[in-house]
Formats: C-alpha cells, structure tokens, sequence
C-alpha cells in the first residue's frame, strides 16, 4: 500500500496569507503546507482522504489521473471546500463515490446543493455517488476499511484503518474501546497542531502520549501549523519513530 501526503497543514495552510511568522516566511519547502489530505493507493485501487480547498493543485502536483471515491472524515471546509473539482473525474471515469456520515452528507447536500441536489443539480457539475457509513467496516475494492471514531472538540468525526494504515486527523480524544481499533499498527498517521494547547486538536505533547499508548510501528504527524515551529527543528527532538509528515511525502506501508 503506498501513501502520499497530498496536505499536511492546519485549516488555514502554511504559508497563511499576509502572516509575517517565521515559520511562514521560511524557505524550506517542508514548511510548506497545503490543506490535510492522502492518497491510499494498493494494487489498482486509489482513494483519497478528505478534498479541501487544496484539491485541484494536490491533484496536479502529484499527477492522479483517476480515483475510485472520496472518504470524508467530517464536514468541515479544509476537508470539503474541493468537492466541486471532482468534475474532471466524473467527466471521464462517471459517478465519483463519496463516503460520509450521514450528518456529513447532508451538510455536503446543503453547501453543495447544486451537484448534490438532483432536482437542482447544475449541468456543469460533478456526477457523485453518495454512499453513507457508520462505525461500521466497509469494503473498499478488496480491502476493508475500519472507521474509527474520534471526537474533534464537540465534533464525532471518523479516523480510517486500512490493514496495518491507520490516518486520524483532528483529533482530540478518542474513547477507549475505539483505541482497540488501533493496536498493532505499522503505520500511524495522527495529527499535532502545535505546542500550545488547543480545544479541538491534539498539541503536540498530547499526540506523543497518545503514540505512545497506541505503539505504532512508526507514527507520522500531519495538521500541522506555524506555530508547531519549523520542520528540521522540531524533528530533532522527535522520539526515534515519530516524524513530521510533510506534503508529497511517500509512505509504503
């Protein structure tokens, strides 16, 4: 299974617009962050995780030519706003699945009412299929995939497992029994904010202890924001299988 980092930022992205941090000013290319996304990729099956507003150029930057769906970990912009540049997909390969909770899909309805609505739906628009999941397994192609609930601030969003994969963004706490979920892990992708406390997101001490806990064979973090502080810093003083993800980073799990 090969994993790409399409974004790795926070909602806002690294650069954020006329901001004069450091982080943000730097050169280094690692320090640049589109929104948080992935590419799964096994035998000729490709999922993404999540579409935001970075959608377009992920998709040209790292070259897909097709997807076989979408899987939505909640509903908020940096992980939907690219819903729209399905277009091309749906143009030449038909209806692009998409997979969300169902409160999900009816805000996908709402904000995307003229592709989602049919007796509304504009003519230029993306051809989707909706497919509604719950803390249930799914398959995907031939391969099942393991929801995970989470809890993003007030927010119940989902975290996926894909064999020994598992990619959780936005999270602040998880449930004990959903930590099940997540033992024997090669792979752990979760995210780290920053260093300082935040209401809905895991900083960066919380996402070393949940690591810790979960045992993963190597952990990644992603949702990063400026004031995580820059890339080669904050690496170095990373436990020895912790990294920082970055975008068009390449995972083979």
């Amino acid at each position: 299974m090969k994993i790409t980092f399409l974004g790795t930022g926070t909602s806002q992205g690294v650069p954020v617009i006329n901001s004069t941090h450091p982080v943000c000013l730097s050169t280094n290319k690692k320090d640049k962050r589109l929104r948080v996304s992935i590419l799964v990729e096994w035998n000729d099956f490709t999922y993404v995780i999540d579409c935001g507003p970075d959608f377009r150029y992920q998709m040209l930057r790292a070259k897909v030519s097709k997807i076989d769906g979408v899987l939505f970990t909640h509903e908020h912009a940096d992980h939907t706003a690219g819903l729209d540049d399905l277009r091309p997909f749906s143009f030449s390969l038909g209806a692009v699945p998409i997979y969300a909770h169902k409160r999900v899909l009816k805000y996908l309805t709402t904000r995307f009412d003229y592709i989602l609505n049919d007796t509304n739906k504009y003519p230029g628009a993306p051809s989707v299929q909706q497919i509604e999941i719950n803390n249930n397994p799914f398959l995907l192609g031939n391969l099942k995939v393991i929801p995970i609930e989470v809890e993003h601030g007030k927010l119940t969003i989902f975290g996926f497992r894909f064999q020994n994969f598992a990619y959780l963004t936005d999270v602040k706490t998880i449930l004990e029994e959903e930590k099940l979920k997540l033992k024997n892990l090669d792979v752990l992708v979760i995210n780290a904010v920053r260093i300082r406390a935040h209401h809905s997101h895991l900083n960066l001490d919380e996402a070393l202890l949940l690591i810790a806990e979960l045992k993963p064979e190597k952990a990644y973090l992603t949702h990063i924001s400026q004031y995580l502080g820059f890339h080669d810093e904050v690496e170095k003083i990373l436990p020895k299988n912790v990294y920082l993800a970055y975008d068009e980073l390449v995972v083979e799990v």
